[in-house]
């Protein structure tokens, strides 16, 4: 298959690494003035992964999609819809996009998925790639399991057969509401587990991984999802690797707030944060895990005070 990454960041350099490793003809996209991009240019290496010679650099994104039949994007999720607005006079006839990215968009809080369609493509040919992995494992040949996800389900299994390797086992998802919203709510949970590390405090990770699953379920079934998704591979699955490890930017971020540092790496649960609290006003659900991130982040709330609001809440039946 003729495949083009667009984005060249951590998972994009990653996804071309390993869809060319599948034996595809891949081609790597980034902004000429991005500095992933030149160094990607320069060295044909990053700190991630080295490029082989079949691997494709470019920085003419009309050739890259016209180039490719899947064409896999990787990139901020609040940066998708103004991407996605350079593609109005390209032709898309045929191509199956595959979003590689875990949020909801801030101002609207619409899934990426939501965006895709808004932003003309086709929601039969847009599919979501979710689930736990880092690349830093991934490049040892330390296997995990991921999801491929979309609105059509012959969509969703060709691509999870054409991407499945001994490094990645995929799942058939068959939940795109759940999925995507476990996948971005997981983030905001990872700054709670930063902020628990950052404070001496991990052994309350097990109740923030019990409830934090629990208020996301409710959030699922009020938007039309299955909450049962809450506890799949796209957010329950995904807690290890957000919520344990040293390579979590989100965990990582939390635990910087609580040290009062800066952090420098994206880290998508913040504006996630935002987006998730005004979605479950406007349905009414409750998530007091997600609001309290919310308003530590427009705040600049103490982190002990944050976690005082939530163990200070009423007790009630746990289900």
């Amino acid at each position: 298959m003729k495949i083009s990454v667009l984005g060249c960041g951590r998972w994009g350099s990653f996804l071309a690494w390993y869809t060319d490793r599948l034996g595809n003809d891949v081609a790597c996209y980034g902004r000429e003035s991005s500095l992933s991009y030149r160094i990607l240019k320069e060295n044909r290496r990053n700190e991630y992964v080295a490029f082989a010679d079949s691997i494709e650099l470019t920085c003419d994104l009309e050739y890259a999609v016209a180039r490719a039949d899947v064409v896999i994007i990787s990139l901020s999720a609040q940066s998708l819809r103004g991407f996605l607005k350079q593609f109005t006079e390209f032709d898309l006839g045929g191509k199956k996009f595959v979003l590689c990215m875990k949020g909801i968009e801030e101002q609207s809080g619409k899934r990426l998925s939501e965006v895709a369609a808004e932003s003309g493509l086709d929601k039969k040919s847009v599919a979501v790639w979710l689930g736990p992995g880092h690349i830093q494992d991934f490049v040892k040949g330390i296997p995990n399991c991921m999801v491929i996800d979309s609105y059509d389900p012959a969509l969703t299994r060709a691509l999870a057969d054409l991407f499945r390797s001994d490094l990645i086992r995929f799942y058939y998802g068959d939940d795109m509401i759940g999925n995507e919203t476990g996948a971005a709510a997981k983030n905001v949970m990872g700054i709670v587990a930063g902020m628990l590390d950052g404070l001496g405090l991990a052994s309350l990770k097990g109740p923030l991984m019990a409830r934090g699953a629990r208020e996301v379920s409710r959030l699922i079934a009020a938007l039309g999802g299955n909450s049962m998704s809450a506890y799949g591979l796209c957010h329950l699955g995904d807690y290890e690797t957000t919520l344990f490890s040293r390579f979590s930017h989100n965990r990582g971020w939390g635990e910087a707030y609580t040290k009062g540092e800066n952090f420098s790496r994206l880290a998508e649960g913040v504006p996630t944060a935002a987006a998730l609290a005004r979605l479950s006003e406007r349905v009414g659900v409750e998530m007091p895990i997600t609001n309290a991130v919310y308003d530590m982040i427009r705040f600049r709330t103490p982190p002990m005070e944050v976690l005082s609001s939530l163990f200070g809440r009423n007790p009630k039946k746990e289900f």
